[in-house]
């Protein structure tokens, strides 16, 4: 496929795979999931990751995370022989690869472990073999990782040559909810794109073996703008809704009853502002369209600088509201990045328990986690003045109670407990009984 291609729909009768074994490079939130859906297909699965903790769990048919359902999958094509894990890379048909792609503090993207999982394919990967990324990339990463392979394999070539079969590769970027994977992983569209026409096809022939959304085709960077555009489009958004929030405070004005109100209009539908925005997606995608094309993307970086800054109005509120306390108590409730998961990465409510802790030597933080056996993420491990106490002792121990993320749980608090507390809802959980 060339830089401009037409979109095509997939039909999943025009070809069947003949790949028998896929291995996932990376098993975190993406790769063990997308692994046991394949695995669940009856394929032969091997799953690939540094840590031998989740190698460890995945072969005893545990899941390393919370994430509904998961568990069930991983656990019954474990015992049936369709899933394995191990540290090593295999030989396979097909390799996804699944691994993390943070930012560095420039806010470009750090490719480390894409070209890390590059190089160790190159070792195994044979003519005609298809590699798909799955991580969230910049445009052209895919070419990228096709490139570090093919230099060191100068026997393989990315298009058939002379009658030898190609390396095929694709970008394939995973497009789901955490909380919803298992369902969403199946049920959603799904954009495919590849260096070529044939690679494109084939990684569709993959995932139409479990994926019964319709599955479109186009080439790779096209395929990993869109993820990026996904994400910026729902971050300009809520930093609209953020943005709202703030200013709504200064004057007085309830921005819940706000937004509601504005909502009544037809063609209108501001979205719920929070403390700030968290997960690998959202939170990272636009900042890597940012560094694509910095001068054409003001509106963009002016929106992820808008949530960015959400944490530190909430510090600053919760500091008000303490500020006649020697040795405030501060319940904070929530660490995650959205309600009803485990998952903290890039999330806002620990950057502002950081920050509490770090502003507030004499404050006493107490998390209160809505997930039996949850603890703290490293950055707040270190603090002294933070620790992961029982809901409901942190906020009848609280001076002021700062709702961060909105789990279920936190709806069996009572209005009566928070009497008499500041209260800091960054969610408008408690609007209609605080």
């Amino acid at each position: 496929m060339g830089d401009h291609v037409n979109t095509q729909t997939y039909n999943a009768g025009e070809a069947a795979t003949d790949i028998a074994a896929v291995a996932v490079v990376g098993l975190g939130y993406i790769g063990l999931p997308t692994a046991a859906i394949l695995a669940g297909k009856g394929l032969k699965v091997i799953g690939v990751d540094v840590n031998p903790y989740t190698v460890e769990a995945v072969n005893e048919g545990r899941v390393p995370f919370v994430e509904p359902d998961l568990g069930v999958h991983v656990a019954g094509a474990v015992s049936q022989g369709f899933l394995k894990a191990q540290g090593n890379m295999p030989e396979a048909d097909a390799y996804i690869v699944a691994v993390p792609t943070p930012f560095k503090d420039d806010k470009t993207a750090d490719l480390v472990y894409v070209e890390q999982a590059a190089r160790n394919i190159a070792a195994r990967i044979r003519p005609g073999n298809l590699v798909i990324l799955e991580s969230t990339s910049p445009p052209g990463t895919t070419r990228r990782m096709a490139d570090v392979i093919l230099e060191l394999r100068p026997d393989l070539a990315a298009k058939a040559n002379d009658g030898e079969d190609a390396v095929l590769f694709a970008h394939c970027p995973e497009r789901v909810l955490p909380g919803r994977i298992m369902i969403e992983l199946v049920t959603n569209d799904r954009i495919i794109g590849g260096l070529t026409p044939e690679a494109a096809s084939a990684a569709a022939g993959l995932y139409s073996i479990f994926c019964q959304g319709s599955i479109h085709l186009t080439d790779a960077a096209t395929a990993e703008m869109a993820k990026l555009v996904e994400n910026a489009y729902r971050d300009v958004n809520i930093a609209f809704a953020n943005e709202l929030s703030v200013i709504s405070d200064n004057l007085g004005i309830d921005v819940w009853n706000l937004i509601e109100l504005a909502n009544h209009h037809p063609r209108v539908n501001i979205l719920q502002p929070g403390p700030g925005v968290g997960g690998h997606c959202i939170a990272v995608d636009p900042w890597f369209i940012v560094s694509a094309d910095p001068e054409n993307s003001r509106l963009i970086r002016t929106a992820r600088e808008v949530n960015d800054a959400k944490p530190g109005h909430v510090v600053a509120e919760v500091n008000a509201a303490v500020a006649g306390i020697a040795e405030p108590v501060i319940a904070a409730l929530g660490l995650a990045f959205k309600a009803n998961v485990d998952d903290t990465r890039e999330s806002p409510a620990v950057e502002i328990v950081r920050r509490l802790a770090l502003e507030n030597r004499a404050a006493r933080i107490m998390v209160g986690l809505s997930f039996p056996g949850a603890t703290l993420p490293e950055e707040l491990v270190q603090l002294p003045n933070v620790t992961v106490t029982a809901t409901g002792d942190a906020v009848a121990a609280a001076d002021a109670v700062v709702l961060l993320v909105d789990h279920d749980a936190f709806r069996e608090i009572r209005p009566e407990q928070l009497a008499g507390k500041a209260v800091i809802d960054t969610r408008g959980f408690w609007r209609t009984t605080v």
